[in-house]
């Protein structure tokens, strides 16, 4: 069943205008059809379409179902973004298809880019969040300075990852299952040694995701799904 993204459905009972043209003009879904809607804060509503009416779609919603969490703990990947924006549109699919609660863009020392256009992201965000049939749309934060960000705080376990010489722990053995963790990723440059050392006294703990040299967004990648499956793990 077509899964539609409603984030207002609890106050208004139609899909949204670029939802409603893909349910009626490309699907051509007409009026006692069902179909399942998320809002992307954690819900499921199976419903059945009451009225079209133009660029209109009514919706009757039958029941509503929440989605069992599909881990544990708040899972948060902060990256700096690559200069080439297919790659960052890439990593943000693929990691909302994972499975993650919230990503921020970086800008650091060595960034490649300055600007992230935050609405192709979310339309993004969004259909992968349907295509791998979740109830929860994550977290998306715009750019946002390394500095000022560390200094936000955040709840949870602090990981850094970067390319300096020194002791490393591998992420699969840093993470902890049900715990809240956030994992920085640097530009292809890394972050600065300043930044590091910043990071490390703000009690960031400095970790390895293997041997291999990785480009930015399969590292913020393979983060995303080290931490998944820690979350996933049941004690």
């Amino acid at each position: 069943m077509w899964l539609f993204y409603t984030p207002d459905i609890q106050d208004d009972m139609q899909l949204p205008e670029d939802e409603a043209g893909h349910c009626v003009r490309v699907l051509r879904m007409k009026e006692g059809d069902r179909i399942r809607l998320t809002d992307g804060k954690g819900f499921f509503y199976d419903a059945v379409i009451s009225a079209v009416s133009g660029k209109r779609c009514m919706v009757h919603v039958e029941n509503i179902e929440k989605q069992a969490p599909l881990w544990s703990g708040h899972l948060h990947i902060a990256v700096a973004p690559t200069k080439l924006m297919d790659r960052n549109e890439w990593f943000v699919e693929k990691a909302v298809e994972i499975g993650v609660d919230e990503i921020t863009f970086l800008k650091t020392d060595h960034s490649e880019r300055d600007v992230i256009k935050m609405e192709r992201i979310e339309k993004i965000a969004v259909s992968a969040m349907k295509q791998s049939q979740k109830a929860n749309l994550p977290v998306l934060n715009g750019m946002t300075s390394l500095r000022s960000f560390i200094e936000h705080g955040f709840d949870g376990d602090r990981f850094i990852a970067h390319c300096e010489p020194g002791s490393k722990l591998l992420l699969q053995d840093a993470v902890v299952s049900g715990h809240n963790s956030l994992v920085l990723i640097g530009p292809e440059g890394d972050f600065s040694p300043e930044e590091i050392d910043i990071a490390l006294k703000a009690g960031f703990k400095p970790i390895s995701l293997g041997p291999s040299r990785l480009r930015t967004e399969t590292a913020a990648l393979v983060a995303v799904h080290i931490m998944n499956l820690a979350g996933q793990s049941r004690e």
